[in-house]
């Protein structure tokens, strides 16, 4: 009974070191290494399917694309085994289920980029004779791995919906622009370009291309025609200066959340002028930041200490000058 005891204790230790290491959620040179072999390896799969896209290289590589590409899914399929598996440990703690963890990694982002970028491997081994080239193209899709390391496709989501209302402002002027302009290209120029604007969906397809690029391909006849192609390029730029500047906006204040956040932390850390290794390594500073942040503290309780006796000798001075008089 104690042995097996024994043996389960090991396995759940082994499982929830192997989910801190996957995760990252204790920083250390094991989960760091990790981190940099995979994206590593992400870079280099993304090189090789687009160095494989030239005929005359991919004839002449055709077998080391192919072996590098095995050894990728290979990486990849194991990465993705490991975190199903010691995904099991995240909500252990808390009293939840195994399952909880495995399910909110399956159906995440990351879980289904994982899968997504192997998938298309096995589906070649199991259908041999199928033309996959398409979903072989879902291959690139493991440059999305590299956002797990990086924080900026998660600032830019996390932007995009804390100005949902703007951009569903937008999004409905949008629309309301592409009805209304397409409708008039169509009345203005259809009965004398009738193969370009034939029907309202065809002036709303020259709309978006003109929205996207800018010109929609299609030299107006009609004087009023004109004058409508200027204002639907007119007002293609004022989108897109709303788009950027809302996009801009909330992403430079969502940065600034996410620093002030790490800076509390980062203060919470050295509140008692002590760091650990452990800290160090979790908060991701080198020994210079740690004590140029030190030293800066150290500074700022300075000049608060002095301000303090400042205000406590003005203060005594007061009160004896009202006492003498």
């Amino acid at each position: 009974m104690t042995s097996i005891t024994l043996n389960q204790s090991s396995y759940r230790s082994i499982k929830q070191r192997t989910y801190e290491i996957m995760d990252g959620s204790v920083p250390d040179k094991y989960s760091h290494n990790v981190e940099i072999c995979i994206a590593l390896l992400v870079v280099a799969n993304v090189v090789a399917i687009i160095l494989e896209s030239v005929p005359h290289i991919h004839d002449r590589f055709a077998a080391e694309f192919h072996a590098f590409d095995v050894f990728s899914v290979v990486v990849f399929s194991v990465e993705f085994i490991l975190r199903v598996w010691s995904y099991g440990e995240k909500y252990l703690d808390e009293r939840g289920s195994q399952w909880e963890g495995r399910k909110e990694y399956l159906f995440s982002f990351y879980g289904i980029v994982d899968f997504v970028s192997t998938a298309p491997f096995y589906l070649q081994l199991i259908f041999p004779g199928a033309d996959l080239r398409v979903l072989r193209m879902f291959r690139l899709l493991r440059i999305f791995k590299l956002s797990r390391y990086n924080s900026a496709f998660e600032d830019m989501v996390a932007a995009i919906k804390a100005e949902k209302d703007s951009f569903s402002s937008a999004i409905f002027l949008l629309f309301i622009s592409c009805l209304l302009f397409s409708s008039l290209i169509y009345i203005i120029e259809g009965h004398d370009q009738p193969a370009v604007f034939p029907s309202i969906p065809a002036a709303m397809h020259w709309f978006v291309i003109t929205i996207v690029a800018g010109w929609g391909n299609v030299d107006p006849v009609t004087y009023f025609g004109t004058v409508l192609v200027i204002l639907t390029q007119i007002l293609s730029i004022a989108l897109a200066a709303i788009l950027t500047a809302v996009v801009a906006t909330a992403y430079t204040a969502q940065v600034e959340r996410r620093q002030a956040l790490y800076e509390m932390e980062v203060r919470a850390v050295l509140a008692d002028g002590v760091v650990t290794e452990e800290e160090q390594a979790k908060l991701g500073m080198s020994d210079d930041q740690v004590q140029s942040i030190i030293h800066q503290m150290e500074e700022e309780k300075h000049i608060s200490d002095a301000k303090k006796s400042k205000a406590l000798e003005e203060k005594k001075y007061t009160s004896a000058a009202t006492t003498s008089l």
